[in-house]
């Protein structure tokens, strides 16, 4: 990674092909990281932190590195059933229904792939969530 927020090579590879199978999504450079889109609104968000500027990122700093991170918006009812076991899993410090993952090789990508999708539905238009099916699992 060549500066904060940047997201390493590996894990956009990743990320690319379940938010570009999304009906009209798309993505962009954020203020740190990239994000993914629907018209105006950011369905995913991934990014490296600055664990030291950021007290809630110092527990998942591994060997000096910080984490890898992706926020993604769930159901309200969800929430807390996805972040009460903790790792890799946390509530983002802000928005309603944000959460945060930790992402790299423990990454279950099936998983990820159905709450990208979900958060693309709670901010997608309705006929275009409609239109967005789970892909098939991914290898």
């Amino acid at each position: 990674m060549s500066s904060p927020g940047d997201v390493p090579p590996e894990i956009l590879a990743r990320l690319r092909p379940i938010c570009r199978q999304l009906p009209e999504s798309y993505e962009e450079p954020a203020w740190i990281g990239v994000r993914w889109r629907i018209r105006t609104r950011t369905f995913a968000h991934a990014y490296t932190p600055d664990a030291g500027r950021f007290a809630v990122y110092e527990p998942y700093v591994t060997a000096g590195q910080p984490p890898v991170v992706m926020t993604f918006r769930v159901p309200v009812d969800d929430l807390l059933g996805l972040t009460a076991d903790g790792f890799p899993y946390f509530r983002a410090d802000w928005g309603h229904n944000v959460v945060a993952a930790v992402l790299g090789d423990h990454t279950d990508w099936t998983e990820l792939t159905e709450l990208v999708t979900d958060s693309y539905r709670e901010m997608a238009p309705k006929f275009l969530a409609a239109r967005a099916a789970l892909p098939p699992p991914m290898s």
